[in-house]
């Protein structure tokens, strides 16, 4: 495949494309406090509060997976919050839920997905809310986490010249019931997890990275670009340098939600060392890029390059209007 299909593709993603809705609902919710330090954007909010910042944030689970398989959907609602907070360096604290079932039967499927998840991550559910006999079946959590504030990691401080590294758990599979989820978590210990996860609390504890974020239902290029848009940067991204299994077509691979995979932006010469980090924890990582002034995202593949987004006119999210 060429670099130009690639970016067809991808600009038509539809993990990409429903993002577009965000900006238009957050200006409606915009509020100044000055315990709030960061908020929309990104992936969890950081609230002040004192030493530490608290970090709170919430998912919803896509339709079409709780459609194809209830339990994995309750896994994987417990799944991407835990790795919201970690994503900002995080630790997190506690959760509550909001269930919506057509039946007894769906509840229990997926209340299942929950328990197994929260059991793996050893996170508790602690509250929550259930609204029995609804037309449709939906599972939505909010986390609360915490950090210290000089330690978290923000998806908006991405500097020019900074490298990208792209760190995944590639020993998994595709999952069974949606092709567009790799699932590592299931087949790894609740000890494997956790030291996965504390890879980016050691990053921001030693000042490591200077932007990150945890790869999203977007998929690894959507996140990138949701990280620039963000950061108002730029970025050249190799393609052929992504980390995949080799039985994986790139474009498919490209989409996918790999369940344990983070981008992070840190200095050249740091590169080494943060790669390491992540491969202690038998993660696999490279440096897939660089972070540039202009604002757009360009593909490289087999010698040939492409801007996919031309920023702000391709926005992703619209958090960002302009470089001012």
């Amino acid at each position: 495949m060429e670099v130009s299909q690639l970016v067809s593709e991808l600009r038509n993603f539809e993990g990409i494309r429903r993002k577009r809705i965000i900006a238009p609902l957050v200006s409606r919710f915009l509020f100044h406090n000055s315990k709030i330090i960061a908020s929309f954007g990104e992936d969890a909010a950081v609230i002040d509060n004192g030493d530490e910042a608290l970090l709170l944030a919430a998912d919803g689970i896509w339709e079409k997976v709780m459609r194809a398989d209830p339990e994995w959907a309750g896994y994987c609602a417990v799944l991407v919050n835990v790795h919201d907070i970690a994503a900002m360096g995080g630790e997190p604290i506690a959760m509550v839920d909001v269930l919506s079932v057509s039946s007894s039967e769906q509840c229990l499927r997926v209340s299942k997905g929950v328990k197994e998840a929260v059991e793996k991550f050893q996170v508790p559910v602690v509250g929550g809310h259930v609204h029995p006999n609804t037309p449709y079946d939906a599972i939505d959590i909010a986390i609360l986490g915490k950090a210290r504030k000089e330690h978290v990691i923000f998806s908006s401080t991405a500097k020019e010249g900074d490298v990208i590294i792209y760190a995944v758990d590639l020993k998994g599979r595709i999952h069974p019931s949606f092709s567009l989820n790799w699932d590592s978590t299931t087949l790894r210990s609740s000890k494997e997890l956790k030291n996965q996860l504390r890879c980016m609390k050691k990053l921001g504890e030693m000042n490591l990275v200077s932007a990150g974020k945890d790869v999203s239902n977007s998929g690894l290029i959507g996140t990138i670009g949701m990280l620039l848009e963000m950061s108002i940067k730029g970025a050249v991204i190799d393609l052929e340098r992504i980390p995949k299994p080799d039985d994986i077509e790139l474009l498919h691979w490209l989409k996918i939600y790999p369940g344990m995979g983070f981008v992070v932006t840190t200095k050249k010469e740091d590169a080494e060392e943060v790669i390491n980090i992540f491969k202690s924890a038998e993660m696999s990582a490279d440096v897939i890029g660089v972070i540039e002034d202009e604002w757009k995202l360009k593909l490289e593949f087999r010698g040939d390059k492409k801007t996919l987004f031309k920023f702000p006119e391709d926005s992703i999210t619209g958090l960002k209007g302009s470089k001012c």
